[in-house]
C-alpha cells in the first residue's frame, strides 16, 4: 500500500522540476512511512511513498521493467499476483522483485491495456512507457483507491489525494460553484468532479491514456445488476451455500501478506462475517479491534464483545470520549481532509484505524455488503413510502403529518423517532434517485435557497444530475436495483471508501474490503432483489448464509451505523468552534453564504428546537476547509 504522484509534460518544456515532485511526494508521507521514491526526467517525474506489505526488502518505488524502457508507481494490493507470476515467467519475463507491483508492469508489457481486467484486487497505478512516450493510469473497479489528476501548464499532474496536487505552485485553488451545491446536499463531492475547478478524480473502473493525442478517458469495467432481472423464481436455500463459498475464496485472497493481519469489528453483521470466515483461515489467532462511545444510544461495543468471544479473537477496544472527538475536530484538516466531507463517521474511524496501527499494518473491513446485500434502511424505506402515499389519506398527508413533526420532541439520541420521522416525510412528492439521496445527505434544495447568496444560484446545474446520469446508464430495469448501481457510483466511492481511505491511509493502516473481491461483486450481483430485500428485511441472504457462524443477536440485530454524537457534541465541546467557524465575520467575508439563514440553524440547535446536527456539520467542515486551503 502506498501513495503515488507524478508529474509528465510530453514537450520537456519546462522539464519536470524535481523539487516539485519531492515536495508533491512528502505530501502523502503518512500513506507509505517506510520508504519514498522518486523516478524524474525531463518529460517524466513519478514519486512514491510506500506502505511495506509485500516483499518488504525489495519491493522499492518506482520500479523498472528489464529494459529500464517502462515504470511503475502503484497503490494498492494485488490478490491475485502470484498466479499471473507463475503465468508470466512462463511467457520469459524476469522478474528481481517478489513484488506484486512488478508483476502489474510485466502484465502491461504482455497484454497491454488488456492486462487491467486480469487484476484482481485494490489499485491506483501509473504506467511510463518511455518507448511510446505513453503514460497509462489506472484505478480499481469500485474505487477503492483514490487518484486525482489536473492538466495545467503543458502538464498532466497526477497523485492520491488532492493536497498532492496543491503541492504544485501551478495549481489554481477556485471553488468550482456546482461542486459546492452537491456537497452541501450530498456531504461529498460525486466524482468526476472535487470542489476545486479543473481538478477531478478517476472514476472507478476506467483507465486514463495519456500521450501526443493529448488525454483520453475509458472505461474498462462496469457493474451489471441485469444478470439478477432475467432468473426463474428461486429459494434463499439454493444461494446460501454458494455465498459462503464465495466469500470464504474472497477473504482467503485477500490475507495474502508479509505482515501480520486484523479485522476491524463493529459488531455488525457485515465486519461479524469477515471476522468469522477470517478466523477459519488466518493461520494465527485474530487480533479484531472495534471503538465505542460514551453516549449510550451511539455506543456498539457489546456487539462487537460479544462477536469476538463468540469466534474467539483476540479482542482490542477503544472507547471514545467526546474529549478525543473535539480536541481532534478543529485539526481535521491539518492532519488528513484536504476536501469538505459531510460524514461525521470519519474520526472515528480515523481514530480506530490509529488504534488498530499499533499493533498491525493490514486489516480486513466490511465495507461494501450494503450496497451489494440492500442493507440501508432507506431501501425498506422506498417500500414503505409508496405505502404511505397510497394507503394513508390525502388530508393527513397534506396537513396532519406536518403539523405533527412541528409538535414532536426533539431529541439529539442515535437515529431518533423525530430525526428518522422528518427525514421519511423529505421523500414524499420526490423522484426515485433524489428521494434516496435526501434520506442520506443534507442539505434540500428549499434549505440551499435560504443559504447560498443570489450571486451564484444562476451557474448551478439540478443537483442530482450526477444521480440521474447513473440511472440512465444503469442496465437494470428494477427501481430497487437501480438504487443499488447508484449507491455503488456515488455513496459507496464517493463516501464510505473514501471516509475509509483518508482515515486509515493517515494512520499508515492498509484496509481491505473482501465485500468488493470481484469474486463476491459476481456473485452478489447475478442474485434476484427478493434474496437481498425480502418485504422489509436487508441483506436476507447472507443473514442466512452467516445463521450458523454468527450469534442470531447479531445476525437479527436493526443496524445502525457508524454515528457520532454529532448533535450533542455541537452544543457543548465544539459550540465554541462552530460559533467561530459559522461567525457572521467569516460569512460575509467568503460571500457564499447567507448569515441570517446560518444564524437561524445555530439558534434552533441551540435551544433544542430543531435537530440541525447534519446542515451545521456539513458548514462546519467546510468551514474549517476552507479556512485552511483557500483563505
Amino acid at each position: 500500500m502506498c501513495g503515488i504522484c507524478g508529474i509528465l509534460n510530453l514537450t520537456a518544456s519546462p522539464p519536470v522540476d524535481e523539487n516539485i515532485l519531492l515536495r508533491m511526494t512528502e505530501c502523502i508521507a503518512h500513506r507509505g512511512p517506510d520508504e519514498q521514491g522518486i523516478y524524474c526526467q525531463p518529460m517524466v517525474g513519478l514519486g512514491s511513498r510506500r506502505l511495506s506489505i509485500i516483499d518488504l526488502a525489495g519491493g522499492k518505488q518506482p520500479i523498472t521493467n528489464e529494459t529500464g524502457s517502462m515504470w511503475i508507481v502503484f497503490n494498492g494490493e494485488i490478490y491475485n499476483y502470484k498466479e499471473l507470476r507463475l503465468f508470466l515467467e512462463r511467457k520469459g519475463h524476469q522478474f528481481r522483485t517478489q513484488t506484486d507491483t512488478e508483476t502489474i508492469l510485466h502484465l502491461y508489457e504482455e497484454l497491454g491495456l488488456e492486462s487491467i481486467q486480469h487484476l484482481s484486487g485494490i489499485f491506483a497505478f501509473t504506467i511510463w512507457d518511455a518507448t511510446k512516450q505513453e503514460a497509462i493510469i489506472a484505478r480499481d473497479q469500485t474505487g477503492i483507491k483514490p487518484l486525482y489528476y489536473t492538466q495545467t501548464n503543458n502538464q498532466l499532474i497526477f497523485g492520491s489525494e488532492l493536497k498532492v496536487l496543491l503541492a504544485n505552485p501551478h495549481i489554481q485553488r477556485e471553488i468550482d460553484l456546482v461542486s459546492l451545491n452537491e456537497y452541501l446536499t450530498f456531504e461529498y463531492v460525486p466524482s468526476p468532479r472535487t470542489i476545486l475547478r479543473n481538478i477531478y478524480r478517476l472514476e472507478p473502473g476506467h483507465y486514463l491514456q495519456y500521450n501526443s493525442n493529448g488525454l483520453h478517458i475509458k472505461q474498462y469495467w462496469n457493474v451489471s445488476f441485469a444478470r439478477s432481472e432475467s432468473r426463474p423464481p428461486v429459494n434463499w436455500r439454493d444461494y446460501t451455500e454458494g455465498l459462503y463459498d464465495t466469500l470464504n475464496q474472497a477473504v482467503r485472497q485477500e490475507l495474502v501478506s508479509d505482515v501480520p493481519v486484523g479485522v476491524l469489528l463493529s459488531g455488525g453483521l457485515d465486519s461479524s462475517t469477515i471476522a468469522a470466515l477470517m478466523v477459519e483461515l488466518y493461520p494465527g489467532t485474530v487480533e479484531s479491534f472495534s471503538i465505542g462511545f460514551e453516549e449510550a444510544s451511539f455506543d456498539e461495543s457489546g456487539y462487537a464483545r460479544t462477536v469476538a468471544n463468540h469466534l474467539g479473537t483476540k479482542h482490542n477496544e477503544l472507547i471514545l470520549t467526546s474529549k478525543m472527538a473535539a480536541e481532534m475536530v478543529p485539526s481535521i484538516t491539518d492532519e488528513f481532509l484536504d476536501e469538505p466531507f459531510g460524514d461525521s463517521s470519519l474520526i472515528p474511524t480515523y481514530l480506530l484505524s490509529k488504534f488498530a496501527r499499533k499493533k498491525v499494518k493490514v486489516v480486513l473491513g466490511g465495507d461494501g455488503s450494503d450496497e451489494l446485500f440492500a442493507g440501508y434502511p432507506t431501501l425498506a424505506a422506498h417500500r414503505l413510502i409508496e405505502y404511505y402515499e397510497r394507503l394513508v389519506p390525502w388530508y393527513i398527508r397534506a396537513n396532519i403529518a406536518p403539523r405533527t413533526l412541528d409538535v414532536l420532541p426533539v431529541s439529539f439520541n442515535n437515529i431518533s423517532f423525530d430525526f428518522r420521522m422528518r427525514r421519511f416525510l423529505a421523500g414524499r412528492g420526490v423522484p426515485l434517485q433524489a428521494r434516496h439521496h435526501r434520506w442520506l445527505g443534507s442539505f434540500i434544495d428549499a434549505e440551499k435557497a435560504d443559504l447560498l447568496q443570489d450571486w451564484l444560484k444562476p451557474v448551478l446545474r439540478n443537483t442530482y444530475t450526477q444521480a440521474y446520469l447513473h440511472a440512465k446508464e444503469c442496465d437494470a430495469r428494477l427501481p430497487l436495483n437501480q438504487i443499488l448501481y447508484n449507491d455503488m457510483k456515488m455513496y459507496l466511492e464517493n463516501d464510505i471508501l473514501y471516509k475509509v481511505d483518508r482515515a486509515s491511509m493517515a494512520a499508515s493502516l492498509e484496509v481491505r474490503v473482501p465485500f468488493l473481491n470481484r469474486k463476491v461483486i459476481n456473485f452478489a450481483t447475478s442474485l434476484p432483489i427478493g434474496l437481498k430485500l425480502h418485504r422489509l428485511t436487508g441483506k436476507y441472504i447472507l443473514k442466512k448464509a452467516m445463521a450458523h457462524a454468527i450469534p442470531s443477536k447479531i445476525i437479527n440485530r436493526p443496524k445502525k451505523g457508524f454515528n457520532m454524537p454529532v448533535a450533542q457534541w455541537l452544543t457543548s465541546e465544539l459550540r465554541e468552534l462552530t460559533l467561530d467557524m459559522l461567525s457572521e465575520s467569516r460569512i460575509e467575508k467568503q460571500e457564499l453564504f447567507k448569515y441570517g439563514y446560518v444564524k437561524q440553524l445555530l439558534d434552533q440547535h441551540f435551544s433544542h428546537k430543531r435537530d440541525n446536527r447534519k446542515l451545521l456539520w456539513t458548514l462546519l467542515i467546510f468551514q474549517l476547509w476552507h479556512n485552511k486551503y483557500i483563505k
